[in-house]
């Protein structure tokens, strides 16, 4: 059964759809089936793995969460064998309003997405920095969660409000939700601060906090422009070293829960 992962921090900035977007590549190079879902009406997502959301507006996952289309329906192929995408569009913003009154609102893309569950090994879900009802399904749909931090001070105080987000989905529509771990991103060693903030993740987190650092990369920043995940766009540099690092330590952190499951 396939395992889904929201990527997910109220903060801008801070990496989300970086990690998204190549973590979900770099697990579908190590031959796992992928499934990466773009969950924020920016499309970031979208665009950088080379596809306009103004191509087609009728296959997105606005559609999807209206129920005007299957899953089957919305499921694109990458350039990369084993990695699907389900594309979003600005029209997002307005899915919403349109829930509000369909019954266990909090549950439409859960039950979307069962029909491919079994078909991917990792669905990842890119949630918009909103924490409004579309993230709010999108934690519900999830196993776990990775919260990507940018090593500031700033970015440390922000992450209450997610807290209290994710404890109020496990307290009601989805208790079985855990936090797959924090990843720290944008991370420059020669900066004292965000040596600072990373040692306090770790002694306030413990292992909570991934072992996989990412660090800041110029060609990292620039492969999203090109449409290509950094492994497409540069794989000797440490922007793609470090997402394949992670993907590791994803599948280590799944090995390790199927054994606790046996």
């Amino acid at each position: 059964m396939g395992k889904i992962i929201a990527i997910a921090n109220q903060k801008g900035g801070v990496g989300k759809t970086t990690t998204a977007i190549n973590l979900a590549a770099s697990l579908a190079v190590l031959e796992k089936n992928v499934l990466v879902i773009d969950a924020d009406p920016q499309a970031n997502t979208t665009s950088g793995l080379n596809f306009s959301p103004d191509d087609d507006q009728k296959r997105t996952l606005y559609e999807l969460m209206i129920g005007s289309v299957s899953v089957e329906d919305v499921l694109i192929q990458t350039e990369i064998e084993r990695l699907h995408m389900i594309p979003s569009h600005i029209n997002l913003v307005g899915a919403e309003v349109e829930m509000l009154d369909m019954p266990e609102r909090e549950s439409v893309l859960k039950k979307a997405l069962a029909p491919v569950k079994d078909r991917y090994d990792y669905i990842i879900i890119d949630c918009s920095p909103s924490l409004g009802l579309i993230t709010i399904n999108s934690l519900t749909a999830a196993d776990s969660v990775i919260i990507p931090v940018q090593p500031e001070f700033f970015a440390l105080e922000g992450l209450g409000k997610l807290l209290q987000t994710i404890r109020l989905v496990q307290g009601g529509v989805n208790p079985d939700l855990r936090i797959e771990g924090f990843v720290v991103t944008m991370f420059d060693g020669r900066t004292k601060v965000h040596s600072q903030v990373l040692s306090e993740l770790r002694e306030h987190f413990k292992d909570m906090v991934f072992r996989t650092i990412i660090q800041r990369n110029i060609r990292l920043s620039e492969a999203p422009s090109h449409g290509k995940p950094i492994i497409l766009y540069d794989i000797m540099c440490n922007g793609s070293t470090n997402y394949l690092n992670l993907a590791k330590e994803v599948m280590e952190h799944n090995n390790d829960t199927d054994e606790q499951g046996k």
